[in-house]
């Protein structure tokens, strides 16, 4: 069963070890993803359609809102994994330089003796349950060697030459504004038991041509960006409140806690009594 040994959440975003032995659904997170292997059996993360086999000398990188999933390769005993979701203005105030956005050039870094030490130093913090500037400052210079990393091997290429970032990552960018208002009608009913056609057609849209506009709009699926908002409000719930994880399922228009366990394990990696039982939080 995939268990979480540490969860921490603070200013940059979210940092996890996580041992996991369960394939996890295509979803999508609004940070940037770094996934590391520090011991077991490499697997495999498929973004936007391509698989990067995470082992011990590659670790994989997914932009913020690009679709993912993961396949593990030891289904019996797990691996384990320093997980990172950085937020991009974190990393952009942090670096005061424009061209720190994150936005990765490729897919995958190669673990270099830096960044392997700097990997063990971060997940030794997290065991530990040290949170201070010190792992603020090792998790920043992480994320920072890997973004560098990535663009490196195209000496042409810059965050802002190649193609611009999906519409999503700037909410000014969906210009269809049937688009922008289904979004603002799955955020305002994420209580409920939403249901897309609905969504569609209060939004002016007949399904079909909903979902081929938000695909083009936005560079996901509908459903992607439902579960992403529904994951997000899961964690809040779970890290910010004592509600009962039955009472946070139902809030989230689950039929029981049975369904909600299962929606947040593939698409988080753990169930929620773990997530809820390890995860710490800086106010």
């Amino acid at each position: 069963m995939s268990t979480a040994l540490a969860v921490y959440h603070g200013p940059f975003g979210r940092a996890a070890l996580y041992n996991i032995n369960r394939p996890m659904a295509t979803h999508a997170h609004r940070e940037g993803h770094l996934t590391f292997l520090v011991q077991g059996t490499p697997s495999v993360v498929t973004a936007s359609g391509i698989p990067c086999i995470i082992d011990a000398g590659t670790a994989g990188t997914v932009n913020p809102w690009q679709p993912h999933s993961f396949c593990p390769g030891d289904p019996e005993h797990g691996t384990l994994f320093l997980v990172l979701y950085i937020k991009p203005i974190w990393f952009l105030e942090v670096g005061r330089s424009a061209q720190g956005a994150l936005r990765f050039g490729r897919d995958r870094v190669a673990v270099t003796p830096q960044i392997h030490r700097l990997v063990h130093l971060v997940s030794a913090l997290l065991l530990e349950n040290v949170h201070s500037d010190l792992f603020d400052g090792y998790l920043y210079e992480l994320t920072r060697e890997c973004y560098d990393q990535t663009w490196q091997w195209s000496p042409e290429a810059s965050p802002f030459e190649t193609e611009p970032m999906s519409p999503i990552q700037q909410w000014t960018g969906i210009r269809d504004y049937r688009v922008r208002n289904s979004m603002r009608l799955m955020n305002e009913r994420i209580h409920e038991d939403i249901e897309l056609d609905e969504i569609a057609r209060d939004a002016g849209l007949s399904r079909p041509h909903f979902y081929k506009l938000f695909r083009e709009q936005a560079g996901i699926t509908p459903n992607v960006y439902l579960n992403t908002l529904r994951m997000e409000n899961a964690i809040e719930l779970l890290t910010k409140t004592q509600k009962p994880i039955t009472s946070i399922g139902l809030d989230l228009g689950f039929a029981s806690q049975a369904s909600f366990t299962r929606f947040f394990t593939s698409n988080v990696g753990i169930p929620p009594t773990d997530y809820r039982r390890v995860a710490s939080v800086l106010n």
